[in-house]
């Protein structure tokens, strides 16, 4: 790395007790012209951060941490993207010929334990995607394609490395090895490197950054000459026989992804000049170094021909900037996608706050994304790098948050890769608890995004043009989902929902679910396995964050025996009364299919029995039972059964009737 408009249209769907139904809006007769969103609010942009590994930049920290250090800190990362109201991730997951995940092409990254092709111990590129998805964050494997190392010694590499094995396949140049491009076996070697993460793991996204022949360093030559004799016939000269090395690279990377996961997008994160108008009339009004004839990246032809979904130019410079005028580079990037399928992010140097001249003022990174809303073909903004934005120098990111992401955001869809139009969700139960209105919404998509309206009365199909009304969005797990609303207020609210494909293709809008006023009706409390004091059970229970149905952070788990040994969710209950009382927990075909729990009530312990091997990661209702005030253990879940499987306790609620 160098330094639409929303169609709604009408469903009966009603929600269950607690709450009233009232029909979504219609909006056969409105049009989008009609609508006038918020710029300041879109619904619809994509916002990342790039996690650096290489040097350890971001993540991890420092090489030899430990597997749950290295989790621990990667958690830390999706939580701050949260926290600004990002809604993607791209990871570099390959920053030396090498690999964050178990590859049988090369080996265990150097920057995971400080050793080539060392263990870390656990499968980081699993672990990223499940935690990056379970928070509904899109995740975008970043990968260099041809570094292999920031060193010359190819000693120093892993023993099983491609390149101690074929010495021939490298070059050395200012300081570095790279695979050298104009190899077909080495091309063909590093796409079936990085496919193989493609086709084993639910990745969002395949990312390369603008490393493809190495930036030029004064005095020094590309030693590949002799590669040129072999492989370039009919290339009168070395350069556009290197362009055509790399055209290929991304031409073939591009309809290998299409061909194994057609919602897998492909993007490409280049220099941010492409050529200047001096040199080349199609050019840029800029004077600095040129991708096409530095490192023979000809990023123009990529998004013409269509290679590309995405392209996220690295414009890394100040509003004004005599070489490289930010105001000048957009309009010219945004000119070339305009009638394409490829969609335009700005990469954005949050590295370079605090640097001087421009980049001293709180506002100059506010200022670049209030210019962006003059050019509707960008579609978003990436910033480099994580640690940066975690800095915040000069409040520079708040102030850029405050001004332009004070709202959540979907991805921008991508309907060229497939998908299609959802049908519309249905939000089967919304009920006050203590932390806010829990809601529990049913269909078939990979995600729902939420919106909130106060009152009860009609809605206007623009409410849903922009995120004014945007509560977020959440992944389902075979079509159910459970979100809470922590902002919700005492008043009446009216709650919609709508389904969302793997490339964020919108449905209509659900019915409304109308939550009415008050705070205390429907006393509520969520117990998690990992509640402090809330939660007993002996060693015989394991612990797992395997299932991404998962509730939080992991779960417990214990294989079936001839006595109780169980595992209690503690509550404290507010007053003797009715509660309904619902668990979570991850299904698996092959967990229990008779998990016994136990509920403690005022007039003994009752045991229901649940089928395990389903209906996992949503709220399964046990029933209503009567509780006694105060706090004590009140759900258990026993290993004494005789189904097989493993039994699992994952979370409990108890909502007061």
């Amino acid at each position: 790395m160098a330094t639409s408009l929303l169609a709604v249209g009408v469903l009966s769907t009603v929600p269950s007790t607690g709450t009233s139904a009232r029909s979504a809006p219609n909006d056969a007769q409105v049009s989008a012209a009609q609508c006038t969103p918020d710029p300041a609010t879109p619904k619809s942009q994509f916002r990342a951060m790039w996690i650096s590994s290489v040097y350890n930049i971001d993540w991890p920290s420092r090489t030899g941490l430990s597997a749950n250090a290295q989790r621990a800190e990667l958690r830390s990362w999706l939580d701050l993207a949260e926290q600004r109201n990002m809604n993607a991730v791209v990871v570099q997951i390959r920053p030396t010929a090498d690999a964050f995940w178990p590859s049988s092409y090369e080996p265990w990254s150097q920057w995971l334990t400080g050793s080539p092709g060392g263990n870390p111990g656990y499968d980081p590129l699993q672990f990223m995607v499940d935690e990056a998805h379970s928070r509904d964050i899109e995740f975008h494997a970043w990968f260099n394609p041809y570094r292999v190392a920031t060193h010359t010694n190819r000693n120093n590499l892993a023993a099983s490395h491609p390149v101690r094995q074929n010495p021939g396949w490298a070059f050395a140049y200012n300081g570095q090895l790279y695979y050298n491009p104009g190899i077909p076996a080495v091309r063909d070697f590093v796409q079936d490197a990085m496919m193989d993460a493609v086709t084993r793991y639910d990745i969002d996204g395949v990312h390369f950054d603008d490393y493809f022949y190495p930036y030029p360093a004064s005095g020094q030559q590309i030693p590949d000459q002799t590669t040129y004799q072999q492989y370039g016939a009919g290339f009168s000269n070395i350069g556009d026989w290197r362009r055509n090395n790399v055209d290929l690279l991304i031409q073939e990377m591009s309809q290998r992804i299409s061909s194994a996961k057609e919602h897998v997008k492909f993007g490409v994160s280049p220099f941010g000049i492409w050529r200047n108008s001096s040199t080349d009339p199609r050019g840029s009004a800029t004077s600095g170094l040129q991708s096409y004839d530095a490192i023979y990246a000809d990023t123009r032809k990529w998004v013409t021909e269509g290679w590309l979904d995405y392209v996220t130019p690295q414009i890394y410079w100040e509003i004004g900037h005599s070489a490289a005028n930010y105001s000048v580079l957009v309009p010219w990037w945004s000119d070339l996608v305009s009638g394409t399928d490829v969609q335009l992010y700005v990469g954005q140097g949050a590295y370079k706050i605090g640097d001087g001249g421009a980049w001293n003022s709180s506002a100059e990174l506010s200022n670049h994304l209030t210019l962006n809303r003059d050019h509707p073909e960008v579609k978003g903004d990436v910033y480099f790098s994580a640690k940066d934005i975690r800095a915040d120098r000069l409040g520079a990111i708040t102030r850029l948050a405050g001004d332009h992401y004070t709202r959540p955001a979907i991805t921008p869809a991508m309907p060229h890769l497939g998908g299609g139009t959802p049908a519309a969700p249905s939000i089967t139960d919304a009920t006050r608890t203590g932390s806010g209105v829990s809601l529990t919404i049913e269909g078939a998509a990979t995600s729902y995004a939420v919106y909130r309206i106060a009152g009860d009365g009609a809605a206007d199909p623009c409410d849903f043009a922009d995120a004014s009304h945007l509560l977020g969005t959440v992944r389902a797990s075979g079509g159910s989902a459970a979100f809470i609303d922590t902002t919700a207020a005492s008043q009446t609210y009216s709650y919609y929902a709508t389904a969302l494909d793997r490339t964020r293709n919108e449905s209509s809008v659900s019915a409304a679910a109308v939550v009415p006023a008050g705070s205390g009706e429907s006393w509520s409390v969520t117990v998690d396995n990992a509640t402090s004091g809330a939660f007993t059970a002996s060693s015989n229970w394991g612990s797992s964050s395997w299932s991404s149905q998962r509730f939080g952070m992991d779960y417990r788990f214990a294989s079936p025996v001839s006595s109780s040994d169980a595992a209690w969710f503690r509550a404290d209950v507010s007053t003797t009364a009715s509660y309904r009382v619902e668990v979570w927990y991850p299904a698996n075909p092959d967990y229990n299919s008779s998990a016994p729990h136990i509920v403690a009530t005022t007039s003994g312990n009752q045991v229901v029995n649940v089928d395990q091997r389903s209906n996992g990661g949503r709220w399964v209702n046990l029933g209503t039972f009567q509780l006694a005030a105060g706090e004590r253990n009140v759900v258990g879940v026993s290993r004494w059964t005789s189904t097989s499987g493993y039994v699992i306790a994952d979370a409990v609620r108890l909502t007061r009737q």
